[in-house]
């Protein structure tokens, strides 16, 4: 009883109502580029765009600019980059991710290590602080995920596509160049969004644990989707109900209750094989 009171209390503060909305959208949005990312093995973009954003927010905290209007245009590069490396640099792509993460992250501790006084503020973009989402980062994070998502429905069926058979898309007439930049732009926004509610550290669990989840136990693409996107909403619901009552970080709870629906949905599929 002591604990849903406090629960309920605890619902009543507005950085936890905002914490709320804006992780239940960029939960949504990880889940579905989740899945698509997953089935085309490029998962590991995630992190290695969430380890690259270490440098701009670094420059950004040192120069006193607010780090996610350094951050995004920095990302979208940084997604790009990863293609063009991919296709023209002679490398696969898990070398081509590998590289320009090394770079952010190398960057990234060099700029922390030369400035002083924002050693605070980088912690908390390495492991999310989501319960001190302000009112601006919120509607932020609403808008941009609703952006996202409407841009994953407009390129659904290429997407689909290309998620099993990229060359037979090409083949279907489907302008797989352009489509991939779409996938990869929307990647990077969603994984700047995520920073803010699980950290760069973690951030990639958020693209991939719903994702996998939801396939251990699912067969169809689009019902993986919506399994995929219930995992994410439960498992941030869950996070920052447990971190709130627990007082523990936010970021980790989640991770951690994505672990938990995973570990489920693992044993339920061994149970039924």
């Amino acid at each position: 009883m002591e604990t849903m009171s406090q629960l309920i209390e605890g619902l009543q503060y507005g950085f936890i109502q905002r914490a709320l909305i804006s992780g239940s959208f960029v939960g949504i949005c990880c889940a579905v580029l989740g899945v698509f990312l997953v089935l085309r093995r490029l998962s590991l973009i995630g992190e290695g765009l969430a380890h690259f954003s270490l440098a701009p927010i670094g420059l950004a905290l040192m120069l006193g600019i607010y780090p996610m209007y350094v951050a995004v245009p920095m990302a979208v590069f940084a997604s790009f980059w990863i293609l063009q490396l991919a296709k023209q640099g002679n490398m696969y792509g898990d070398a081509a991710i590998g590289l320009v993460s090394a770079i952010g992250v190398a960057v990234g501790i060099t700029l922390a290590s030369l400035g002083s006084g924002f050693n605070v503020d980088l912690f908390s973009y390495l492991f999310g602080d989501i319960l001190a989402v302000s009112h601006g980062e919120a509607w932020a994070s609403v808008i941009l995920s609703i952006l996202v998502l409407g841009l994953v429905a407009m390129h659904y069926q290429e997407l689909f596509a290309m998620t099993f058979d990229e060359e037979f898309a090409q083949v279907l007439g489907i302008n797989t160049e352009r489509v991939n930049h779409v996938l990869v732009l929307l990647t990077s926004l969603t994984v700047i969004l995520g920073i803010k509610v699980v950290g760069t550290m973690l951030v990639s669990s958020l693209i991939i644990f719903p994702a996998v989840t939801a396939l251990q136990i699912c067969q169809g693409f689009k019902k993986a989707l919506l399994l995929a996107v219930s995992f994410a909403l439960l498992s941030v619901v869950s996070g920052i109900i447990l971190a709130f009552i627990a007082n523990v970080p936010a970021g980790a709870a989640i991770v951690l209750v994505n672990f938990v629906f995973f570990m489920v949905a693992y044993g339920v599929k061994k149970w039924i094989a």
